[in-house]
C-alpha cells in the first residue's frame, strides 16, 4: 500500500469508504449530533482534529514500539493518545465557546469512544502507511464523518418541517434516513476498492 496515490487515499476514506455510512463506525455520534447543521458542523470539525491527533500520534506511537519490540502496547496507547485529544479538545470548546460546549452535551466527551477514532488508527497501522498518507487518511475521514453528519443534519432538519406518520417519527425516521444514506454510499464502493 506504500504507493498508493495520496488523492486515492483521501477519496477512499472520504466516500468509498466512508467511516459513518460504509463502515458503520461512529454511529453514535451520528445519531444523536446531526438533529441541527450547526452542531453537526461544529462536531464533525471536532472530530477531523482529533483524527488528525490521533493520526500522528498513531503513527510515532506504532514507530516507537516498533522499534521497542513492545507491539503488544499498542491498543492501550491509542486509546491513552485519543482520550488525550479529546480533553484537549473539551477544555478548547468550554473555554472559547461555551454555547457550543453546552449543545453539543455528552457527544463531545463520548468521541473518546468513538469508534471511528480508533479504527483509523487501527486501519492505517494495519495499511501500513507513511506520515504523509496517514495524515491525508486521517483527513480523508474527517471530511468523510463530516460531510455524513451533514447530510444527516440537513435531512433531518428538512423532514421537521414535514408532516411524517407518527409510526415514523424520532429515532424510526433517523435510523431509515440513516440506512437510505448508507445504501447511497454503497454505490461508491466499486470506484475505490475494498472495504477497509
Amino acid at each position: 500500500m506504500q504507493t498508493e496515490a495520496l488523492h486515492s487515499i483521501f477519496l477512499n476514506a472520504a466516500i468509498v469508504n466512508n467511516f459513518v455510512l460504509a463502515l458503520f463506525l461512529g454511529i453514535c455520534p451520528f445519531l444523536g449530533v446531526s438533529a441541527k447543521k450547526e452542531t453537526a458542523w461544529n462536531m464533525g470539525l471536532a472530530v477531523i482534529f482529533v483524527m488528525l491527533v490521533s493520526s500522528m500520534s498513531a503513527y510515532a506511537i506504532n514507530w516507537l514500539l516498533t522499534e521497542l519490540d513492545l507491539l503488544f502496547l499498542r491498543l492501550i496507547c491509542y486509546i491513552a493518545i485519543i482520550a488525550s485529544a479529546v480533553q484537549l479538545v473539551e477544555m478548547f470548546v468550554k473555554r472559547f465557546s461555551p454555547s457550543l460546549f453546552r449543545s453539543l452535551g455528552i457527544f463531545l466527551p463520548l468521541i473518546t469512544t468513538n469508534c471511528a477514532i480508533l479504527g483509523l488508527a487501527l486501519f492505517q497501522t494495519a495499511k501500513e502507511y507513511n506520515f504523509i498518507q496517514s495524515l491525508v487518511y486521517a483527513t480523508g475521514a474527517g471530511v468523510g464523518f463530516l460531510l455524513a453528519l451533514m447530510l444527516m443534519a440537513g435531512l433531518r432538519e428538512k423532514l421537521a418541517l414535514a408532516r411524517v406518520p407518527s409510526v415514523s417519527q424520532g429515532a424510526a425516521l433517523s435510523l431509515m434516513l440513516a440506512g437510505l444514506l448508507s445504501l447511497a454510499f454503497m454505490g461508491f464502493a466499486g470506484i475505490g476498492g475494498s472495504i477497509g
